[in-house]
């Protein structure tokens, strides 16, 4: 399923930024981490990184896919990184792993400038948030594998997710 088909409630929702496919090199980025410190795709250069996007940590289906995620990171192996990214404020996600015992993922937001969003082609251009999709880049950066959910308010096939995921350790 590509991302010109996703639905928001039911409605068309309009995804705007690059359309990335399978084999792509995973472009680089600059996200800002909890201690506000930037965080970078050459921080996970010769790991598995697991990349999870989702509209806002503070809503009950972002909350489930994370904290399934981070139940799921912590049987991988150390060279798997599970990163879930939204625009939510820092701040907030270092409030919401506290309060959701969230430690085997990492949070990072896209909250500056979009740069992200639209490098992955997961800006829900109408409301300034991320879709929810999941990439998975192999240990040389190129990416392995692509969900973008159909309806943003549903949660991801986790158990596609991670054999892609098994298929690269």
């Amino acid at each position: 399923m590509g991302r010109d088909k996703i639905t928001m409630n039911g409605l068309p929702a309009k995804v705007a930024g690059k359309d990335l496919k399978t084999g792509d090199r995973a472009p680089d980025f600059m996200l800002t981490g909890n201690a506000l410190e930037t965080v970078k795709k050459t921080d996970f250069d010769g790991k598995v990184l697991v990349i999870s996007c989702v509209p806002s940590l503070d809503t009950p289906v972002c909350s489930l896919e994370t904290r399934r995620f981070n139940r799921e990171a912590d049987k991988l192996p150390e060279g798997v990184i599970v990163l879930t990214v939204s625009r939510d404020l820092p701040f907030a996600q270092t409030r919401w792993c506290a309060a959701n015992g969230v430690k085997k993922v990492m949070t990072a937001s896209d909250y500056r400038d979009y740069g992200f969003a639209r490098d992955y082609g997961v800006l829900l251009e109408d409301l300034g948030l991320l879709t929810r999709a999941v990439f998975v880049v192999d240990k040389e950066g190129i990416i392995k594998y692509i969900q973008f959910v159909p309806e943003v308010t549903q949660e991801p096939d986790y158990e596609e997710v991670l054999n892609e995921v098994k298929k690269l350790l």
